[in-house]
């Protein structure tokens, strides 16, 4: 994407001499391919180099580091540990947001490869349920989300966030679809709801895990959960600022839905509205 310079500085030889000469060709320009520079060029290349090994050195690092996470909470959940499991480790987490039960949403969140996963995440309107009634809400979205999936193609861990209520309500969910029980992990928070406290609570009958304050696992099990909280609050925050918009123009005789979405595009706000 980037215009060829007349000399590209190398640590190594090419491959094929001729390759320079063909990406030259291809960009109607002349360049030489230097390996073995002298002066202020091989000055450059030493900084290049070092800057390389220290990038690599870190991105090893943050990848040990996040693996150890990945690797603490399979052990926790007594999962496989083989680390090309663990690589591809898929992990789900979903939360609830609404106010007074306006605008209800839910959110769900991916982790596999050691990180978050942003570009799987998906947001789920919830409608026709009781407002504020958060288990029929998770019941929706659960129901949603793998009522079309085989249970081959499920994550290794739903995750939710909540206690016994909303393990009880994804227990549901799983036997009506047919699907494995033990998948399902919900965060319950601890004594006065402190950060650290939280326990693992399962739906196949075992015992709720404390994973201790200082747990590489809760530290994953902690970013996947507030990452979907974020998800899901962000959006619903999104959606009540455009009807608190939206009501203000309601009042205004001859402007249907049509021309206010269209003035809502081109000036972003009532206020743009007004100032235009």
């Amino acid at each position: 994407d980037h215009p060829l310079p007349a000399a590209v500085v190398g640590s190594h030889a090419l491959p094929d001499p001729e390759l320079i000469d063909l990406l030259a060709e291809s960009r109607a320009t002349k360049s030489r391919f230097i390996n073995r520079p002298q002066g202020v060029r091989r000055a450059w290349l030493e900084q290049a180099t070092r800057n390389a090994e220290m990038a690599l050195a870190n991105a090893l690092s943050e990848t040990g580091a996040r693996s150890a996470r990945t690797l603490a909470l399979a052990e926790a959940l007594e999962l496989d540990t083989d680390p090309v499991v663990l690589e591809a480790l898929h992990i789900e987490c979903f939360d609830i947001s609404h106010t007074a039960g306006e605008a209800t949403q839910a959110s769900c969140v991916v982790f596999a490869h050691h990180a978050m996963q942003p570009s799987l995440y998906r947001r789920y309107n919830i409608a026709g349920i009781t407002p504020g009634d958060d288990y029929a809400a998770m019941r929706q979205v659960l129901t949603r989300r793998y009522g079309k999936f085989e249970d081959g193609g499920m994550p290794d861990v739903v995750l939710v966030d909540g206690g016994k209520g909303q393990v009880s309500m994804a227990r549901e969910v799983f036997v009506e679809l047919g699907l494995d029980l033990s998948r399902i992990v919900g965060v319950e928070k601890g004594e006065g709801r402190k950060v650290g406290l939280e326990e693992l609570v399962f739906a196949d009958g075992r015992p709720k895990v404390y994973l201790g304050r200082d747990s590489a696992a809760l530290m994953l099990v902690a970013q996947i959960r507030d990452e979907a909280h974020r998800f899901a609050i962000g959006y619903h925050r999104t959606l009540r600022s455009r009807a608190a918009t939206a009501s203000r123009l309601d009042g205004i005789r001859g402007l249907g839905p049509t021309k206010r979405k269209a003035l809502l595009r081109r000036f972003g706000s009532a206020a743009g509205i007004a100032a235009a």
